[in-house]
């Protein structure tokens, strides 16, 4: 199982997702204390954990949050639940819908999940980093 750098978490997402692309470039941008790294589901990293949790990818198949100090997984709104809560004020009040049952947010993830690529687009390949962000992604 992959090994990330001391107080990192993996945030594994759909590489081909115009959305999740999006999102991803969104979360680098304000991550002011560098707590991600990113790998597509896609690559070999995001297969070997997909594996190793016995995710089901037929139903979660968007963004994902590893951490190898707990060796946990967090899937769908949950998982963006706890990314937004790293990314400093204002976003990280989004904790707040942790007060929601997580079916009833999972209910609304699954449906933006679902409609992605109609509504936003999807790429023939995966997103390439930067040279200047290629430290932040594994394979």
């Amino acid at each position: 199982m992959k090994q990330l750098p001391k107080h990192k978490q993996l945030i594994l997402f759909d590489g081909v997702c115009n959305l999740c692309n999006a999102s991803i470039n969104y979360i680098i941008k304000h991550d002011k204390n560098n707590a991600f790294m990113f790998a597509p589901l896609q690559g070999n990293t995001g297969k070997e954990i997909i594996k190793y949790f016995e995710v089901d990818t037929s139903k979660t198949d968007s963004i994902l949050l590893y951490s190898s100090d707990k060796k946990s997984l967090k899937i769908k709104s949950t998982a963006a639940l706890a990314i937004a809560s790293k990314l400093g004020f204002p976003r990280n009040l989004l904790v707040a819908f942790y007060i929601i049952p997580s079916f009833i947010r999972n209910w609304v993830y699954n449906y933006v999940a679902k409609n992605r690529y109609k509504w936003y687009g999807k790429k023939d390949a995966c997103m390439i980093p930067t040279p200047e962000l290629k430290a932040k992604f594994l394979e």
